[in-house]
């Protein structure tokens, strides 16, 4: 089985990614099928099951399950996955086959013949100014046409805190920086997307990850995103405000 993992970290365009490699109708349907926090209305009308402990029973049905939502219908199976969910799913990986000694070697046998695709975010701040106003508002995406696609709580209006700007910035750069220790530790050369190219482009990023899996990318008038840019003057301001709160020039 071919398989991909979308190694990302929150606000970097993973929903974007996820919605055009899903479109293609060849390369799975990706998405975040055991972070920790899932939604368990969502899981359900998937056919999820609840995530098992790594030591209790029900492990290889899981994984099953997760394989079959992943694929989609097609040969290719996806996953996205946050660095905070890693952990976890290396666990109940290496439950499921303790022969393998590295996490890298229990992810391919629960998965098969994998692809690591590093999505990243050049500009952290803006990265965790994203995040902090996506709290804040309860918004997290909209379509094209504006309307609104993932609401995870009722409307309020943004506020700047440097603090919590602060906070989720050193969170972010963390989580990117325990995913480049990672990829060393286990011998991996991840295939690179960054969130700014993505943005710009779609359909090269969306050709670069096709490529690399050995199928045809779509014609480019089939490429349709499916959610749009929430960045604003509000962003800007607040990018802006904390720089200068901060200290930093340049």
């Amino acid at each position: 089985m071919r398989s991909y993992i979308i190694c990302a970290t929150p606000r970097t365009g993973s929903t974007l990614l996820c919605d055009l490699l899903t479109a293609t109708g060849q390369l799975g349907a990706p998405d975040s099928y055991v972070m920790r926090d899932i939604d368990p209305d969502w899981a359900r009308d998937l056919g999820l099951p609840p995530r098992p402990k790594p030591s209790g029973s029900g492990i290889a049905a899981y994984f099953d399950a997760v394989i079959r939502v992943g694929r989609g219908g097609t040969p290719v199976f996806g996953l996205r996955l946050m660095r905070a969910d890693l952990g976890d799913l290396c666990a109940l990986a290496g439950h499921l086959h303790p022969g393998c000694t590295s996490d890298r070697a229990r992810l391919e046998a629960a998965f098969g013949d994998l692809l690591f695709i590093h999505l990243a975010r050049s500009d952290k701040l803006a990265q965790a100014v994203s995040m902090v106003r996506a709290e804040q508002t309860g918004l997290w995406h909209v379509a094209p046409d504006g309307t609104e696609v993932e609401r995870l709580a009722p409307p309020q209006d943004p506020v700047y805190d440097f603090d919590r700007i602060a906070a989720k910035l050193a969170e972010l750069q963390g989580f990117d920086t325990a995913w480049t220790s990672w990829f060393a530790a286990e011998g991996i050369a991840p295939l690179t997307i960054g969130y700014e190219d993505l943005s710009a482009n779609p359909a090269g990023a969306l050709a670069r990850i096709c490529h690399a899996m050995g199928t045809p990318a779509p014609a480019l008038e089939a490429i349709r995103p499916g959610v749009a840019k929430l960045a604003d003057a509000t962003n800007a301001d607040w990018i802006r405000r904390f720089r200068a709160d901060a200290g930093l020039t340049g």
